[in-house]
C-alpha cells in the first residue's frame, strides 16, 4: 500500500510522481495561504532540472495571491518544459485567461494528463 505524504501546510502537499515534483495547492488560496506556500514553492523551484507540476485540482478559492504564486514559479523556472499547471476549475481558468497567464503556463485538465503529456514530450513515462 502506497502512503501519501502529509501536507507541508494545510494549503500545500508536495509529492513525487513519475519523476516530477508535484505541488498540490489545497483549499482557499488567498494572501494567508500564499504566505505559507511561498517558501516551499521557492525551495522546490530552486532545484535545477527538476520538473515541477502545480496542481490546483483541490483548490476551492483562488485569488490574485494565487496568481502571484504561479507567476513567481514561472519566473523562477523560465524553461517552459520544466513547469506545468493542472487546473480544471472554470472560474480559475477564466482568471488565467484574462491575466494572460494561461499563455505562459497552459493548464492541463488533470494531473495524469500533465504527467503523461510531459513524459511523452521528454521521452520519459
Amino acid at each position: 500500500m502506497r502512503q501519501e505524504p502529509a501536507p507541508l501546510t494545510r494549503h500545500l502537499r508536495v509529492h513525487q510522481d513519475r519523476g516530477h515534483t508535484v505541488l498540490e495547492f489545497r483549499g482557499e488560496i488567498d494572501i494567508a495561504a500564499a504566505a505559507e506556500i511561498a517558501p516551499h514553492l521557492d525551495a522546490v523551484t530552486a532545484r535545477p532540472d527538476t520538473p515541477v507540476v502545480i496542481d490546483l485540482t483541490p483548490v476551492e478559492f483562488f485569488d490574485c495571491s494565487g496568481l502571484r504564486l504561479l507567476y513567481r514559479a514561472r519566473h523562477r523556472i523560465p524553461d517552459p518544459g520544466r513547469l506545468h499547471l493542472v487546473c480544471a476549475h472554470r472560474l480559475t481558468l477564466r482568471m488565467l485567461r484574462v491575466t494572460g497567464l494561461s499563455r505562459l503556463l497552459p493548464p492541463y485538465p488533470s494531473l495524469d494528463a500533465a504527467l503523461t503529456r510531459t513524459g511523452a514530450a521528454t521521452g520519459r513515462q
